[in-house]
């Protein structure tokens, strides 16, 4: 059983049973832990309690949906109350929260059984998971290399088969980039569909909080369990939620399609323009009409995207300046140079953003989902701190990151899609919707899905 639906289906026949799942799924990360330190604190007992606690609710005739009973794990930047969540820092090596994570709530409100809490990038910062407290984490498909980040833990939890839901949080691509290098699917939702109550802040307006899963149809499942309003974040969104899980076969006739003519395919990995490209190629076969299509200057995007975050992330962790020694060299290099920035660059770069948001609410007149690389590049060797693509030698962070920070700044949904294995690693394609445009991603990302069983890769030995 690969997915939560086919996990559900197993529940409710009885071929399995909560207690069953969670065994194996815990067997999982006792075998592969040692290979991949995913994980910073696993809850062997509670998740087994949990589960048979789930168990007899099914027994009893109480069925809490499809996430009944589904092993779930999450970022060590969702607060658990009594579990200690250290945002992968040194900081918080002992943090002991009293409440736990809007997301964490309603999962467990869901049915979840959680297995614990996965590893990441230091104070969420970063691109590689290569944790100078917690140690590196490695990616399933060649433990030489990155899993991406931050949430890589996350990622590599679900493409090994630790945990069918790890949950991730994304500022400048902390979901999607795992999810890319790792071979899962990855979304990030419109900023302020899920609520980041509970959760360490990185930057106030570029957090955004979303899952990994090994299939489209699972990141929609969890996504019904999370969105709505939450009174606690002032950012969450007040708009209704509608349903998300595609149905079967669900149609791409009349869906527009656009291909950014510049930038997005630019200096790219050839194998993973190659696979990319595949991917819309299939959209097109199943009825979509895909053409090219014009954006705005994403370098400028990107600019202001990283201004922001530097200013904000900067700010998030004014109050433990005076425990800068504690800080990882390369997040604290981060920190430093957004305490740098004049605040007139802050200002700038907010009211470009909105200008941006207008030009791209424009473009999704015309279109109803583009689709890039989600990354241009496969996932670095551990401790590589350049690439080269296209000729032009680039650090691993500016890369991994150049053609997702932009959607964090505009607030739009964006989902990771496997798009096939390149010399032995995932590539990965990015489909981006309008603002709060979740269910038509979501709705092409599974068309295209069981067309092609691009979600279907597996790390070798696993």
């Amino acid at each position: 059983m690969r997915t939560i639906l086919e996990a559900a289906a197993a529940l409710r026949a009885r071929k399995t049973s909560c207690v069953e799942l969670t065994r194996a799924c815990l067997s999982k990360i006792a075998a592969l832990q040692p290979r991949l330190n995913a994980f910073v604190t696993v809850l062997e007992e509670r998740a087994l309690a949990q589960a048979a606690a789930r168990d007899t609710e099914l027994a009893a005739g109480k069925d809490r949906g499809p996430l009944h009973g589904i092993p779930i794990a999450v970022k060590d930047v969702f607060e658990t109350k009594g579990i200690r969540t250290t945002c992968g820092a040194k900081l918080f090596a002992d943090n002991i929260p009293t409440r736990d994570a809007a997301v964490v709530e309603r999962l467990e409100a869901a049915g979840c059984v959680l297995l614990g809490k996965t590893g990441m990038h230091e104070l969420a910062y970063g691109v590689t998971s290569t944790n100078p407290h917690f140690g590196a984490i490695r990616n399933p498909w060649n433990p030489d290399h990155i899993p991406g980040g931050s949430s890589g833990g996350s990622g590599a939890a679900v493409a090994s088969g630790m945990a069918f839901i790890a949950m991730g949080s994304d500022t400048g691509g902390s979901i999607r980039i795992p999810a890319a290098f790792c071979g899962t699917v990855g979304l990030k939702p419109t900023y302020g569909r899920v609520s980041r109550y509970g959760v360490m802040p990185l930057d106030f307006s570029l957090d955004h909080m979303g899952p990994l899963t090994r299939g489209v149809r699972d990141a929609a499942v969890v996504l019904e369990a999370l969105a709505g309003h939450d009174e606690r974040d002032h950012t969450c969104s007040k708009r209704p939620v509608m349903p998300y899980v595609p149905g079967a076969s669900p149609s791409l006739k009349g869906v527009r399609i656009g291909i950014p003519e510049s930038f997005y395919y630019e200096r790219a990995d050839p194998g993973v323009e190659a696979a990319v490209r595949s991917i819309a190629h299939a959209a097109e076969t199943l009825g979509a009409a895909v053409t090219p299509i014009a954006v705005p200057d994403i370098v400028g995007l990107n600019a202001v995207s990283r201004i922001i975050l530097f200013a904000e992330a900067s700010a998030c962790m004014e109050p433990y300046w005076d425990r800068r020694s504690d800080i990882g060299p390369d997040v604290l290099s981060l920190i430093d140079q957004g305490r740098l920035l004049p605040a007139t660059e802050y200002v700038q770069a907010q009211r470009l953003r909105l200008r941006f948001q207008m030009q791209f609410a424009e473009i999704f007149r015309s279109v109803d989902c583009l689709i890039t690389p989600t990354t241009p590049n496969l996932a670095a060797k551990i401790g590589e701190s350049t690439i080269t693509l296209g000729g032009v030698t680039e650090d691993v962070r500016v890369a991994s990151t150049r053609l997702v920070r932009g959607f964090n700044a505009l607030g739009l949904p964006a989902l990771a899609l496997p798009a096939g294995v390149v010399s032995g690693l995932p590539a990965s394609a990015q489909l981006i919707g309008p603002a709060f445009g979740e269910a038509a991603i979501l709705r092409i990302a599974a068309a295209i899905e069981d067309a092609t069983g691009c979600s279907n890769i597996t790390p070798p030995g696993l």
